[in-house]
């Protein structure tokens, strides 16, 4: 199969049945995206595909040729890091730090959902799209858990980086 990551094109051969995030960890060395509960209800394991956020413990890689896959990895650079990186370092959105490259690649998903004007279950106007209010912000980042509970400092840096946009 041959797979682009970060703007790479990476030809591999693996099992069919490998999930996106055992193809990132294990044959890519792509470790940034982390192995929560391999379930689908932590986040841990967010990426970008096609720019939308999905959680790559529960898709096979296969299914994703000729997708544009976006890893932490892929978001910046030691000394160009992205805003939301940034963001993050800056606000403290981190404690223990496992859940943290999930928590970034999906809320800069989430912006981009906010950005296009996607309601969610808690959008009060969906005829004017979203604001950037701690009930959207929870609302949207619950996929993602943190067990240090950085909660509050998570919000303050999307609501932060949503700001500037």
């Amino acid at each position: 199969m041959k797979l682009t990551i970060n703007g790479t094109e990476y030809s591999l051969e693996a099992d069919i049945r490998t999930s996106l995030l055992d193809i990132l960890r294990d044959h890519l060395a792509l470790t940034g995206t982390k192995k929560g509960c391999d379930h689908g209800q932590c986040g841990a394991c967010t990426v970008l595909v096609n720019g939308r956020r999905i959680n790559s413990c529960l898709t096979l890689a296969v299914m994703h040729e000729g997708d544009e896959i976006t890893t932490i990895e892929g978001l910046g650079k030691p000394g160009d890091l992205h805003p939301m990186q940034e963001s993050f370092l800056s606000h403290d959105g981190f404690q223990c730090g496992y859940c943290t490259p999930g928590q970034i690649v999906s809320a800069v998903g989430m912006l981009d959902e906010v950005e296009k004007g996607w309601p969610s279950h808690v959008t009060q106007d969906v005829a004017n799209g979203a604001s950037l209010s701690d009930a959207e912000i929870s609302e949207r980042m619950s996929g993602n858990l943190c067990r240090c509970s950085a909660y509050p400092n998570i919000v303050d840096a999307i609501r932060a980086v949503g700001a500037k946009s």
